[in-house]
C-alpha cells in the first residue's frame, strides 16, 4: 500500500474519532476511488495471503468510514453538505462502497462485519435524517419572511407595547411635545467621550500615542460613559449615594438621588468646613471621603481660582464617576425621557458637575462633546431648565458647526418656548443661515435662499435688540461708521434705555459669542445689514415701533435660573449687570442661588458653639464690642438664664475695660524734644 493511502486512512481515523460525525456521509471523488482500487489490486497480485487476512479490515474501514478526503472540511462544510445529501443517496452509499471488496465477497469471515455495518449504516441514516430535518426547520425559520418567524416577532412587539403602556414607559407624549424633544435632545454615547472628537481632529495616533496599558498592578473599574477612571484616583468605594425611581408618567421617568445616613453626616462636616473658610478643612475631609461630591465640586473651584486647571478638571471627573456608579438600571443618558428635579438638593450636584465638566471640555477645544453634555443637562428638566442651557446651546452648536440641529431646535421649540424673544437665538439662527449659504457644496439657488433668509433674520434681530451692536463691535475691536454712531437708534440711548433683564441677556450674549463675529465675511454681512436697518428706521417701518413696545412691556425682571446661569458663566460683562439682590447674598460654588422652594429630604442639626475656646483673646475682644455679642449663644434652652447672666457680667467687665483703656489713652503725655533756636549753629560752639 502506498504512503498516500496510508496517510488517507490515518486521517480518516483521526477525523472520525475527534469529530464523531457519523451522521455526515461524504464520498471521495471518482479519481480517488479508482486510485484506491488500483492500489488494492496491486497488493492482491503481490501477496494473496495478506489480502485474505486484511480484506476484512479494509472492508470494515471502507464501509464504516466513508472515505473523507480532508478532515478540516468537516468543520466548515458539515452543515451545508449534510443538507445537500438526500436520504436516498445516503442509503445507497453503503452498497456502493462494497465495490472495493467485490473480489472477496465469498469469504465467510467478511459476512458478519458486512451485516453489522449495514445495521450501523441504517441507524446512522435514520439519525442523519432527524438532524437534517431539524436543520431544515431552523433554516426555514431564519430565511422565511412570511412564514413562521413573522408571527413571533409580531407577538413580541405586542407584548412590549403592552408592558410599556402598563408601566407608563411609552415614548409617545403628544401633550408636552415629547416626540419633538426626543429628536432634538437625543444624546449619543460615543459623543460623550472627548477622545472621539480629538481623534477626528488630530488622528488616533496623536491622541493615544504609543502608550499601552500596563497589565501589572492594573485595577479593573466599572465601565462608564461619561468619564474613564484613572489609576491615580483613590480606590472607589460606595460613598453612600443611590438613585431611585419616583414615578413613570406619560413616557417620562422621574428619578432622584438619595443620601445614606453616613453620607449625611459627611455632608454636615462639609458644611462646617465651608463655614470655616479654610480650604484645608475640605482637603482633610476628602482624604477620609475621597468621593464626596460637594467637597469635590468646592475644591475644584478653589483649584481653578489658583489656576490649577488639570486638578480642577480631575476632581470634576471623579465626581461624575461617583454619580454614574450610582445610576438606576432604568436611568438612561441618551433617551431624553429621564428627569431629575432641581428642587431636591441631592440632584443639584449632578447638574453642577455636568455643567462644570462641559465648560472644561469647551475650553479644551471639544465643542461637539460639550454640546452633547449641554443637551444632556437640558434633557434632565427641559420645562424648568434650572441652569438655563438655552442661553448656551446656540453657542456650542455654532462652534461645532451643527447648523441644522440648531435650526431644528428653533423650529420645534419656537411655538411653546418663544425662543425668538431671546437675543442669543435671534442672532444665532441668522448666523446659522449665513454659514449654510457660504457652503461650497450647496446649490446656488438654495444658497441665495439661505442668504436672503439670513439677511431678513439679522435685520429683524437688530431692530428688536439694538443694544447688542455697539458692545459687540467694541469687543470685536471694530470701529463703527460715523453714520452708525451718530444715529439715535444705535446710540447710547439704546443701551441706557434697556430694561434690566434685557441688559443682562444682551451682555451675556455679547461676552460669550463675540469670537464668532470676528470673521471678515461675517463682519461684512453685519455691516450691510446695519445699513439696511438704518434705512428701514428712517423710513418709519412699523416693525420698529412694534419692537420698541415689546421691549418696554417685557424683560422687566429675569427669573432666578438666568441669574444662576450668569453666575456660573463667570462672564464679567454679564455679572456686572446682575441686580443688587443677587450680588448682595453669598454664593456657594457647590449650590449657587438655590431655589426658594427647595424640597429638603433631611435638615442640618443646629450647631453648638463652644465659645472662646477656638478664638484668640484679641478676636474675642473685638467681637465683644458688637451690641449683639453673646459668648454662649449656642447652648441649650435650660441654660439660657445662666448664659444671660454670664453675658451681662461679661459685658460689664468689657465696659469697665474699655473705660480704663480710654482713661489710659487720655492721660498719656509724650515728652516733646528740646527745640533748637538756631538749627544752623555749628556743633563746635558747644565745645
Amino acid at each position: 500500500m502506498s504512503t498516500r493511502a496510508l496517510r488517507r486512512l490515518r486521517g480518516k481515523q483521526r477525523g472520525q474519532e475527534a469529530l464523531d460525525l457519523g451522521d455526515v456521509t461524504l464520498a471521495d471523488s471518482p479519481e480517488e476511488q479508482a486510485a484506491a482500487e488500483e492500489e488494492q489490486l496491486d497488493e492482491a497480485s503481490v501477496s494473496p495471503l495478506a489480502e485474505r487476512k486484511g480484506s476484512g479490515r479494509k472492508a470494515k474501514k471502507n464501509k464504516a468510514q466513508k472515505n473523507f478526503s480532508n478532515i478540516y472540511e468537516l468543520i466548515g462544510d458539515a452543515d451545508s453538505e449534510a443538507e445537500k445529501i438526500s436520504p436516498d443517496e445516503e442509503a445507497e452509499k453503503p452498497d456502493g462502497n462494497k465495490t472495493s471488496g467485490r473480489e472477496n465477497n465469498d469469504n465467510r469471515d467478511t459476512e458478519k462485519p458486512d451485516q453489522k455495518q449495514e445495521e450501523a449504516s441504517t441507524k446512522s441514516s435514520s439519525s442523519g435524517d432527524r438532524v437534517k430535518k431539524k436543520k431544515k426547520k431552523k433554516k426555514t425559520k431564519v430565511t422565511s419572511d412570511d412564514g413562521q418567524e413573522a408571527v413571533p416577532d409580531d407577538n413580541i412587539d405586542l407584548l412590549l407595547e403592552n408592558l410599556e403602556q402598563s408601566n407608563g414607559l411609552s415614548l409617545q407624549n403628544e401633550d408636552c411635545g415629547g416626540s419633538d424633544r426626543r429628536s432634538v435632545l437625543h444624546v449619543e454615547h460615543r459623543n460623550l467621550n472627548p477622545e472621539t472628537e480629538l481623534k477626528r481632529y488630530f488622528g488616533a495616533r496623536a491622541v493615544q500615542g504609543d502608550q499601552r496599558p500596563r497589565q501589572r498592578n492594573r485595577q479593573f473599574h466599572r465601565s462608564t460613559w461619561m468619564t474613564s477612571p484613572k489609576d491615580s484616583w483613590p480606590r472607589f468605594s460606595r460613598p453612600g449615594i443611590s438613585m431611585t425611581l419616583l414615578q413613570s408618567k406619560d413616557g417620562i421617568q422621574y428619578f432622584t438621588f438619595e443620601h445614606s445616613r453616613d453620607y449625611q453626616q459627611v455632608q454636615f462636616k462639609f458644611l462646617d468646613a465651608v463655614e470655616s473658610m479654610d480650604p484645608n478643612n475640605i482637603v482633610a475631609l476628602l482624604q477620609l471621603n475621597p468621593y464626596h461630591i460637594d467637597s469635590l465640586l468646592q475644591l475644584s473651584d478653589v483649584c481653578r481660582i489658583q489656576e490649577d486647571q488639570e486638578m480642577a478638571r480631575d476632581l470634576i471627573e471623579r465626581a461624575l464617576y461617583s454619580f454614574e456608579c450610582a445610576f438606576h438600571p432604568l436611568f438612561s443618558l441618551t433617551s431624553g425621557t429621564c428627569r431629575l428635579d432641581y428642587l431636591r438638593p441631592e440632584n443639584r450636584a449632578f447638574y453642577l458637575a455636568l455643567y462644570k465638566h462641559m465648560m472644561f471640555l469647551e475650553k479644551r477645544g471639544c465643542p461637539r462633546t460639550a454640546l452633547e453634555y449641554c443637551k444632556l443637562i437640558l434633557s434632565l428638566d427641559p420645562d424648568s431648565d434650572p441652569l438655563c442651557m438655552l442661553l448656551l446651546i446656540d453657542f456650542l452648536t455654532l462652534r461645532s458647526r451643527e447648523y441644522q440641529s440648531l435650526l431644528q431646535l428653533y423650529q420645534d421649540w419656537e411655538v411653546h418656548r418663544n425662543l425668538s424673544q431671546l437675543p442669543n437665538f435671534a442672532f444665532s439662527t441668522a448666523l446659522c443661515h449665513f454659514h449654510l449659504s457660504q457652503q461650497e457644496d450647496m446649490d446656488p439657488e438654495e444658497s441665495n435662499k439661505e442668504r436672503h433668509k439670513a439677511d431678513l433674520m439679522l435685520q429683524d434681530s437688530l431692530i428688536m435688540f439694538p443694544g447688542v451692536l455697539m458692545p459687540l463691535l467694541d469687543l470685536c475691536t471694530v470701529q463703527p461708521d460715523s453714520t452708525v454712531t451718530a444715529h439715535a437708534f444705535f446710540g447710547p440711548k439704546s443701551q441706557i434705555g434697556q430694561p434690566p433683564a434685557l441688559a443682562e441677556l444682551t451682555s451675556l450674549y455679547v461676552g460669550r459669542t463675540c469670537s464668532l463675529w470676528r470673521e471678515a465675511a461675517v463682519m461684512l454681512w453685519l455691516e450691510e445689514s446695519v445699513k439696511e436697518v438704518l434705512r428701514r428706521v428712517d423710513a418709519k417701518d412699523p416693525l420698529v415701533e412694534d419692537c420698541q413696545n415689546k421691549r418696554k412691556q417685557r424683560y422687566q425682571s429675569a427669573p432666578r435660573n438666568i441669574h444662576r446661569h450668569v453666575l456660573l458663566s463667570e462672564i464679567k460683562e454679564a455679572t456686572s449687570s446682575l441686580p443688587l439682590e443677587v450680588t448682595s447674598q453669598p454664593v456657594m460654588g457647590f449650590d449657587p442661588l438655590p431655589p426658594l422652594d427647595s424640597v429638603m429630604s433631611y435638615t442640618r442639626p443646629e450647631r453648638q458653639h463652644v465659645g472662646a475656646s477656638n478664638e484668640s483673646t484679641l478676636s474675642l475682644f473685638f467681637r465683644s464690642l458688637l451690641p449683639n455679642f453673646n459668648l454662649q449663644g449656642g447652648l441649650r434652652q435650660e441654660d439660657d438664664m445662666e448664659v444671660a447672666r454670664a453675658g451681662q457680667e461679661l459685658n460689664q467687665e468689657v465696659n469697665r475695660l474699655m473705660v480704663a483703656m480710654r482713661d489710659m489713652l487720655a492721660n498719656i503725655r509724650f515728652q516733646e524734644p528740646p527745640r533748637e533756636d538756631n538749627p544752623y549753629r555749628d556743633e563746635e560752639e558747644w565745645d
